[in-house]
């Protein structure tokens, strides 16, 4: 039995394949555009809703854990204090200090959310008053504007050149874009800090770090990170549940308005994007996210704060995109 190399002959030799005639294999990877997956995905899970069901059942359960914990704490404190009373004792001391500081915790919670409430309701009656021309309205918000920011060094300076003008404005929006230039432009420039530091962490862990599901929770981390600074730079400081919250009605504005969607001229208005999207894939898709992290920050600012966009101009998603790359590769 011959186990040599077997030789078959070709009857004609000109129907041999020729490889330099062989189509050279399609590169899918850079055929692909980048289309931002990891913030789409973000975006989708935290503008999600539970249903009503499944915030019963959630609800329920929580209920029932804490009567559980609740009722084994009380016995195994008065259990312990009936065999060993110092013990028993010492150990109700550190239950009585924790549940303190869960109280602290809630009250905190709910501090956040009444910030948070305020701040919604002087953007409201600051767009009431810009869409009626009401002066007095707009005199009103200037009076809560100026005592939400009291004390705040930041600001102080508007603060008294509003006080020096005020009086000189006929119309509500002279008066309430006097303050916005005054008052609101240097938390402005501050807000746009922290999504330009955040565009730039979200595109940098995107382009270099390859693990599946990694970019959406930095993305996710870095989101919530953002938008929980800006509401402090406004004056809406709010805690753990306040920033979900927070984070959940500026995905949703973004998802049912389209503003995650990647539209044709992202790509190409976001330094180049097409043709780094050619050159790496991993790096374009970096920018999408990054693009539309800023896309984010830009809505968080319209939620957050305290007189909506009118005399100064919002800032944009190109410019803040090209700082933070700009910023990347800085030697500061």
């Amino acid at each position: 039995m011959n186990k040599g190399p077997v030789l078959i002959d070709l009857e004609d030799e000109a129907q041999a394949p020729n490889p330099t005639e062989v189509p050279p294999v399609p590169d899918v990877t850079t055929d692909i555009a980048p289309e931002g997956r990891a913030m789409r995905t973000m975006a989708t899970l935290a503008s999600r809703r539970p249903s009503r069901l499944a915030r019963l059942f959630w609800g329920l359960l929580l209920t029932l854990l804490g009567a559980v914990v609740s009722i084994a704490a009380w016995n195994f404190v008065t259990g312990l204090i009936a065999q060993n009373p110092v013990l028993g004792y010492a150990v109700t001391g550190l239950v009585a200090a924790f549940a303190l500081v869960c109280f602290v915790l809630v009250l905190r919670e709910l501090a956040a959310f009444s910030r948070l409430s305020r701040m919604d309701r002087l953007h409201r009656r600051a767009e009431t008053a810009l869409t009626t021309s009401d002066l007095s309205e707009a005199r009103g918000v200037l009076r809560d504007l100026n005592r939400l920011y009291a004390g705040r060094e930041d600001v102080r300076w508007g603060q008294d050149r509003v006080r020096a003008l005020e009086q000189d404005q006929l119309d509500a929006s002279g008066l309430l874009g006097l303050a916005e230039t005054e008052i609101l432009k240097p938390l402005d420039l501050a807000a746009s800090r922290e999504i330009e530091a955040a565009a730039r962490q979200v595109a940098t862990v995107t382009a270099i770090v390859p693990l599946a599901f990694a970019d959406v929770i930095a993305a996710l981390t870095a989101n919530l990170r953002m938008i929980r600074r800006i509401a402090e730079v406004y004056g809406g400081r709010s805690g753990t549940l306040g920033s979900w919250r927070l984070a959940r009605a500026v995905m949703t504005h973004l998802v049912a308005t389209g503003a995650v969607a990647i539209g044709d001229d992202m790509i190409g208005s976001i330094a180049g994007g097409g043709v780094l999207s050619k050159l790496s894939r991993r790096f374009g898709e970096g920018i999408v996210n990054g693009a539309l992290t800023a896309r984010v920050g830009v809505a968080a600012m319209e939620v957050c704060r305290p007189i909506p966009f009118a005399t100064v101009k919002r800032p944009s998603v190109t410019r803040l995109v090209q700082r933070a790359l700009t910023g990347l590769f800085s030697k500061t």
